[in-house]
């Protein structure tokens, strides 16, 4: 087929904007490029594109849809994109956990884009870091039990809070009472919350916990994988970190592991702690890899590793996964109406 016409669906937002930015930086083989918000955005423009507003008379001749627009947007404008003829790319949780929607990881695992429907599922961002280093693990020794434990950015809120991040911290950095929170429970600038997401009446998980749950064992084909999960929201500007004890089927040793971790696409092993070298978030931001370090044996469990991965939570975490999706369809040739409507 000819390069596809695109549609980018909530491209003012924080993960959208990185969606045009990394089609332009991997050269993405485009016809046009359309940014598309909602109405008090349109007519806006995003280097040098023309925002346009989500409407029936708008949304018709796309090849492919990239959205990131919530959960809401999603449900309602995604099968109307696909009844049109593309196929759709979307970064929400509203069609994760559908039985017939694609989850995909680029690296993890590109063959389930094989039977997609017209809808494909970008996971969540917490989730995607932390399978590109499992998945290698998986396959060379078994997976028995994930403990997950994260420490999220709040870009991973969107804008406001990073905002509201920046205002407490120059009010308390200035001797003055900090801005009350309105997009945290609790004040974030100084602060450790041990909440991303929400509570359901009756569980003590969150929202977030059960996605990292539920999609690792989706995606890594293991619907019985054993693992738990935590997940905090620091002061970080950008990039998550997460600490993952890791029980393997079959023994794997420190400097095993670290050899097939630096082989493994998008993973890059940063691991000399004795140097004062290991993932940071202030070493993740703006890169597609995820980094991995800090790779040690759990004493206190055989056949259990320890380590540390932090990755950029707006890129490889929601923007760079998209992209990547896209350029496997055309690889695999998946992408275009005739498929998309079948």
């Amino acid at each position: 087929m000819s390069d596809p016409r695109v549609a980018v669906v909530g491209a003012t937002g924080a993960v959208g904007t990185t969606m045009l930015q990394l089609l332009r930086e991997r050269g993405f083989p485009a016809s046009e490029i359309v940014p598309f918000a909602s109405e008090r955005s349109a007519g806006r423009e995003l280097d040098g594109l023309t925002v346009r507003p989500l409407a029936e008379k708008e949304i018709g001749g796309f090849d492919l849809a990239l959205f990131s627009a919530g959960s809401s947007v999603s449900r309602e404008w995604a099968p109307k994109f696909v009844d049109r003829g593309a196929v759709v790319v979307d970064n929400s949780s509203c069609w994760r956990m559908d039985p017939e929607v694609a989850l995909v990881v680029a690296e993890v695992n590109p063959e389930a884009l094989d039977s997609h429907t017209g809808i494909i599922a970008n996971p969540n961002c917490s989730a995607m870091q932390a399978l590109v280093v499992l998945k290698p693990i998986e396959d060379a020794a078994g997976l028995e039990r994930i403990v997950f434990s994260s420490y999220q950015s709040t870009s991973g809120t969107g804008a406001r809070a990073v905002e509201e991040l920046k205002d407490q911290s120059h009010a308390i950095l200035h001797g003055m009472e900090p801005p009350a929170p309105e997009i945290y429970p609790h004040r974030i600038a100084f602060n450790v919350l041990p909440q991303v997401e929400t509570f359901k009446d009756g569980d003590d998980y969150t929202t977030e916990e059960r996605k990292v749950i539920a999609e690792s064992r989706k995606i890594l084909g293991l619907p019985e994988l054993r693992i738990t999960a935590t997940c905090a929201r620091v002061p970080v500007l950008n990039c998550h970190s997460e600490s993952l004890n890791v029980e393997t089927r079959s023994d794997l040793p420190p400097e095993q592991c670290r050899e097939l971790l630096a082989a493994a696409p998008g993973v890059i092993v940063v691991d000399e702690p004795a140097a004062g070298r290991y993932p940071l978030a202030s070493e993740a931001a703006g890169r597609d890899e995820v980094l991995v370090g800090r790779i040690r044996r759990d004493e206190s469990n055989p056949r259990t590793l320890n380590m540390w991965v932090v990755g950029d939570n707006l890129r490889k975490g929601a923007a760079t996964n998209a992209i990547q999706i896209a350029e496997l369809l055309i690889d695999r040739r998946l992408l275009g109406r005739a498929r998309a409507a079948a």
